[in-house]
């Protein structure tokens, strides 16, 4: 699973970043979520690409977060996922793939915004996840493919979590630290442009 190593790869940048205004742990918990979400695909029945078989695996990658990682991060990526889920699992016979995946990141912003009460420009994770929600709507009615649905998210999630190294934390641990949490990278913001670039990465296989 792509985003998984990704995670492992990244989990002490993750860390540091959040060393500097949270609570030091999102890196280590982010790994240790994802490599049990690696391990319960890996477990699961063979399944083939359809739309049923995303939608279940998104789905179970959901709830393994909300169980295996403590903080925010976890119930907050895991309601994404789950929210995720239950929109392409209701796109319909017909929508493309770029649809889908649009519908999906769409569905995670709310489901996340609705859960954590926020909003963009409070330096969390839908700095980056919702501009990519927004550029991949755009390449998506530009007439582009899931590829680059998926390529122009993923490039405005990685802009969006640049963005948050001025802002004034306002949600979060980090918002304790009020001015002092500004000349920082988000690291929710970090791990979530991680993800995207990762799914954008698998799509192009």
């Amino acid at each position: 699973m792509l985003a998984a190593a990704r995670i492992h790869a990244q989990a002490d940048t993750l860390t540091v970043l959040d060393q500097a205004i949270g609570d030091g742990d999102h890196g280590i918990n982010l790994e240790r979520g994802f490599a049990a979400v690696s391990a319960a695909i890996r477990a699961g029945p063979p399944t083939g690409d359809d739309v049923e078989t995303a939608s279940e695996r998104l789905r179970q990658a959901g709830r393994t977060l909300i169980s295996t990682v403590g903080g925010a991060s976890g119930p907050l990526y895991g309601t994404g996922l789950l929210r995720a889920a239950a929109a392409i699992g209701s796109g319909g016979p017909g929508t493309s793939a770029g649809a889908l995946f649009v519908l999906g990141l769409e569905a995670a912003v709310e489901g996340i915004a609705a859960l954590g009460r926020s909003t963009t420009g409070e330096k969390t994770m839908l700095d980056a996840l919702a501009p990519a929600a927004e550029a991949g709507r755009a390449a998506l009615e530009s007439g582009q493919d899931v590829v680059g649905v998926a390529r122009a998210a993923a490039g405005a999630a990685e802009l969006g979590a640049e963005r948050t190294i001025p802002m004034v934390a306002t949600k979060g641990r980090a918002s304790y630290l009020g001015e002092r949490s500004v000349g920082h990278q988000d690291p929710g913001a970090t791990s979530a442009a991680l993800l995207v670039r990762a799914l954008s990465d698998s799509m192009a296989v």
